[in-house]
């Protein structure tokens, strides 16, 4: 099955495909033992290929019942499930509910529930390690808020790790939101938050893995 690459990572795998080839060019030409080279071009390509592999984009559609219905945002696990005050958009109490997705994982990312963009931002920050409680408000971040079909407001927030240096959100007020769709994406390591109304069932627990855009973790009270 043929990959598809998202494009947030051609200049990256073209650049990262140049170098390699530069750095073991040279090797095959004028080291020997010719083992060396071997050696040192199985680790270039196996890097290579851990880079293509962050930078797959599938497209993914939901199959179940969309009404209501919270969706993982992200590849990844559940790192954080509490009620916590949300202070920069909803000024209320909340359930936030976390997924960390590491290297290897996809990080695309999916809209949580059909609707319409009402607020998207971009905050700089930190860059301390993703799993961190405090990286939801102190790392750099991207905040968006969507208005459901019941007028429901829920609030997502891509969060920068240590080793995540760009986040790009896609997002933009006035856009709709469905959740086959991307939203943005986070590069190298990293979590989104999600706030969702008190009330809301949840459907997963700390630790379990979840898919972007498939997974259903909650499902908003009509």
């Amino acid at each position: 099955m043929r990959v598809k690459i998202h494009h947030e990572g051609t200049n990256i795998l073209v650049i990262a495909f140049l170098a390699l080839a530069i750095i073991n060019l040279p090797l095959w030409l004028w080291v020997r033992p010719l083992v060396i080279a071997i050696v040192l071009t199985s680790i270039s390509a196996i890097f290579y290929l851990l880079i293509v592999n962050f930078f797959r984009s599938p497209k993914r559609h939901f199959q179940g019942d969309r009404r209501n219905v919270v969706v993982s945002s992200a590849d990844g696990k559940v790192v954080a499930l509490e009620e916590v005050y949300e202070d920069e958009f909803l000024h209320c109490r909340c359930i936030q509910l976390s997924v960390f997705m590491s290297v290897l994982n996809v990080h695309a990312n999916w809209f949580p529930v059909d609707g319409e963009v009402i607020y998207s931002t971009h905050h700089p920050g930190r860059f301390m390690a993703a799993y961190l409680p405090k990286s939801s408000t102190e790392n750099e971040r991207s905040t968006v808020v969507i208005e459901t079909l019941e007028h429901q407001y829920v609030l997502m927030r891509q969060v920068a790790g240590a080793m995540a240096r760009r986040i790009v959100t896609y997002a933009q007020p006035g856009e709709e939101a469905n959740i086959e769709d991307h939203m943005g994406f986070i590069k190298f390591g990293s979590r989104v938050d999600l706030y969702l109304p008190l009330g809301t069932e949840i459907y997963v627990k700390i630790g379990d893995t979840t898919t972007g855009g498939i997974t259903p973790v909650a499902r908003l009270r009509p």
